[in-house]
């Protein structure tokens, strides 16, 4: 079982922390007349530990001390694993509260593709659904009039929606439109549709876009709407959405919980230099 589908086999629901792995079962020594690496063998321990004990996202695991004494490792090859661990999402590691069973995070291809996030996850059977915050005409503020080209203090539509897939919040997006395309929408119902889509049907298409990623951390608010304490790392999306005649026709922002989502890049080569990668850029409603 590769680390994609343990952590996809374990329970959704959202468990109380508890110390089930905080001891390891049976471990006994690792092979030490092997040719994989100490640290390789723990890692793979680990994982199989992990599925064999049937620990859920939450629980807690063994920290550095405890499994140097359990596998009979030094602390160097306890930290190698436990740092492969963490960058492939199957533990959370927090300092000064310990080491824990990771939730499993949602790959998003939002970066490189006009699909939406709606569409994105529905795709793999999953459930979106928006807290519709609000949805009403405002004036252009500098960032929003230079987004869109438009004029400061312009009409425009904006759309405050706070994201859920499977019931747990994933994202706080707020979307701009110029007046006459947001017109098309503003009474329409958002909270389990997609925005695309429904703009799709009055001949509104996003054809390219141009979007930045930043990383960020949790204030007050953005904590209390999306579950997180404050100063936890959030991913930071903008991006500007083009029609067919390469008009603004959408300009968003949305801070995603860097805890449960993984986005990925797709790169190819610059057909006049094949050494330089080149990003397709995205869309997300």
């Amino acid at each position: 079982m590769n680390t994609a589908d343990l952590l996809a086999a374990q329970p959704d629901a959202t468990p109380t922390p508890d110390t089930r792995g905080d001891t390891l079962g049976d471990t006994g020594d690792l092979d030490r007349h092997s040719a994989l690496p100490m640290y390789h063998q723990l890692k793979h321990r680990i994982i199989e530990d992990i599925a064999r004990l049937n620990l859920r996202p939450g629980d807690v695991l063994p920290g550095e001390h405890r499994l140097c004494e359990q596998f009979g490792v030094s602390r160097t090859v306890v930290r190698q694993a436990l740092s492969q661990l963490e960058h492939q999402g199957v533990i959370d590691r927090v300092k000064g509260k310990g080491t824990f069973v990771a939730y499993p995070k949602t790959p998003e291809s939002l970066v490189h593709t006009l699909t939406g996030l709606f569409e994105e996850v529905t795709a793999r059977g999953g459930h979106v659904h928006s807290d519709v915050r609000r949805q009403e005409v405002v004036p252009a503020d500098d960032e929003v009039a230079d987004a869109l080209g438009v004029a400061l203090s312009t009409p425009v539509v904006a759309i405050d929606r706070l994201r859920f897939i499977d019931s747990e919040p994933w994202s706080w997006t707020t979307t701009y439109l110029p007046y006459e395309v947001g017109a098309l929408v503003l009474n329409e119902d958002l909270r389990d549709q997609s925005l695309y889509a429904l703009l799709a049907t009055h001949g509104v298409r996003a054809v390219r876009g141009v979007r930045s990623a930043e990383a960020s951390s949790a204030d007050p608010e953005q904590s209390a709407l999306l579950g997180v304490n404050v100063g936890q790392a959030l991913l930071v999306l903008r991006s500007v959405g083009y029609d067919e005649l390469d008009r603004p026709m959408e300009y968003f922002i949305a801070y995603h919980r860097g805890d449960r989502s993984r986005f990925e890049f797709q790169l190819t080569a610059s057909p006049d230099d094949q050494s330089t990668a080149a990003l397709r850029h995205t869309g997300t409603s």
